[in-house]
């Protein structure tokens, strides 16, 4: 039976660990994996914007030998109202995979039932998994041994930090995460890793105090405050989340050679400072380049 990526709680510790191995094997000999996927058609469906999801995938599955297909949903006649089970059941007879930008997880599950191979969230309402593979790539190349990191995330509770949560939380990780009042991380989330923390000896802390979170991080991390989808919100959110800023003085509080990430689009001024964003503690483009190397992992894992 063909695996799914649909989320980081979809796998299990030793074969996240496997990843990032594979990740790291990826990145020092991409030539050794030039032809992973020969023959290997990718279908890569995008309903939302995308810039480092869409150019990483393909890159990554042409580099790797493979033919990317990149499909917007007004392209589709899913745009039409042919369903997403009609959809993934048709693609499975075409492509070898399919990569997924959307709205709702339960497009995804839906889509994942009815097709015969396998696919991979590119992000969702509730999920950003193949950014997290990145994520904890970048911080072990950095920082080394992940189990001994402690993760500051401030901000709003999203999907980026969803998948932080359970992929931290399963390698052993002290992940703290601040944000304003009734825009926490869901609560089946936070049940889910202290269940997973439990098993893993790891640490969660979900907080409103910025300071409960950051002071003594290793690693301190941010995302806009308004997703794709939520703009009508947008002033709103700007003025609950500005205490909630990543900034200089928020730094300071952290450990002196504390590790900046930021998963991108930055909006300089509002979430993150400049001076932070573009400064000496900012690991954000290796994050970003990292999005290429652990998707080629990906792949290679699911296709053979």
């Amino acid at each position: 039976m063909d695996r799914d990526f649909l989320s980081m709680d979809d796998i299990a510790p030793e074969e996240l660990w496997h990843l990032l191995n594979e990740a790291d094997a990826v990145k020092h000999d991409p030539g050794a994996y030039s032809t992973r996927l020969a023959g290997k058609q990718v279908a890569l469906i995008f309903e939302k914007p995308s810039t480092r999801t869409r150019v990483s995938f393909e890159a990554a599955v042409s580099s790797m030998g493979g033919h990317p297909i990149v499909l917007r949903s007004d392209e589709l006649q899913l745009g039409r109202g042919e369903t997403i089970e009609d959809t993934g059941t048709v693609l499975s007879r075409y492509v070898d995979a399919i990569v997924v930008r959307t709205f709702g997880q339960d497009r995804l599950e839906r889509l994942a039932d009815s097709a015969s191979v396998p696919v991979i969230n590119a992000l969702s309402d509730f999920s950003h998994p193949c950014q997290c593979l990145a994520d904890l790539q970048t911080m072990r190349e950095k920082k080394g041994d992940l189990a001994s990191l402690a993760l500051a995330y401030v901000g709003d509770g999203n999907n980026v930090v969803h998948s932080l949560m359970f992929g931290g939380i399963k390698l052993g990780m002290d992940i703290r995460v601040a944000c304003p009042e009734g825009y926490e991380p869901f609560p089946q989330v936070v049940d889910r890793c202290r269940e997973i923390a439990a098993e893993t000896r790891a640490r969660i802390v979900v907080t409103n105090v910025v300071a409960e979170a950051v002071v003594g991080a290793d690693v301190l991390y941010t995302d806009v405050w308004t997703s794709m989808g939520q703009e009508q919100e947008s002033s709103e959110r700007a003025a609950l989340f500005g205490r909630y800023q990543l900034n200089a003085d928020v730094v300071a509080q952290a450990k002196d050679e504390v590790m900046v990430m930021h998963c991108l689009p930055a909006h300089r001024g509002e979430e993150i400072t400049a001076d932070v964003l573009d400064g000496p503690r900012s690991i954000v483009w290796d994050q970003a380049e990292n999005r290429l190397h652990s998707q080629k992992a990906l792949l290679a894992w699911l296709l053979g």
